[in-house]
C-alpha cells in the first residue's frame, strides 16, 4: 500500500497538497479566532453582537478548524508513513515541535471559546491580540522551514 504513495509519486503529492490545504484552512481560523474573542471582549454581555460573535466562534471551531486539524494531522500521517526517513532530519523535528505546539494552541482557543460561551472573558483584549501573531510566526517558521531544510 505504501509503495503507491511513494515520495515523488502522484498519489504523494495529492496527498502533500491536501496537507498543504487543510493547512491554509487550519491557519485562517487560528488567525481569525483571536481577533474575534478581541471583538468579543467589547461586546455587551448578552446583546446582538455578542450573540452573532458566539456563533461565529463556535462555527469557526466546528466547521473549519476542527476538520481542518484532523486533516493537517491525518495527511501528515500518511506523508510519514510512506516518508518515514523525515524522522531523520532535524529540521522536521523543530518542524513537528512547532506543529505540536500550534496544535496545542488550538486546544487552548477552543477552551477560551467555550469560556466565552459560558458568558466569562477569559483573559484581556490585549493579550487576544498578541495571541493573534502565534500561529502566524508559527506559520512561518514552519514554512521556511520545509521549504529551506537547512538542518
Amino acid at each position: 500500500m505504501m509503495d503507491m504513495i511513494a515520495p515523488g509519486g502522484g498519489v504523494y503529492e495529492v496527498i502533500k497538497g491536501l496537507h498543504i490545504a487543510a493547512v491554509i484552512f487550519w491557519m485562517a481560523g487560528m488567525l481569525y479566532l483571536p481577533r474575534l474573542f478581541v471583538y468579543h471582549h467589547s461586546a455587551q454581555p448578552g446583546g446582538e453582537l455578542e450573540t452573532a460573535l458566539l456563533k461565529q466562534e463556535s462555527n469557526l471551531l466546528k466547521i473549519i478548524m476542527n476538520p481542518a486539524l484532523i486533516a493537517v494531522w491525518l495527511l501528515a500521517i500518511v506523508m510519514l508513513a510512506a516518508n518515514p526517513g523525515l524522522f531523520s532530519q532535524g529540521w522536521f523535528h523543530v518542524k513537528l515541535l512547532l506543529v505540536l505546539a500550534l496544535s496545542g494552541v488550538h486546544g487552548f482557543y477552543a477552551a477560551s471559546a467555550r469560556k466565552f460561551a459560558k458568558g466569562a472573558r477569559p483573559r484581556t483584549e490585549k493579550f487576544w491580540r498578541l495571541m493573534n501573531e502565534v500561529p502566524a510566526i508559527g506559520a512561518l517558521v514552519i514554512a521556511v522551514l520545509a521549504v529551506w531544510k537547512p538542518f
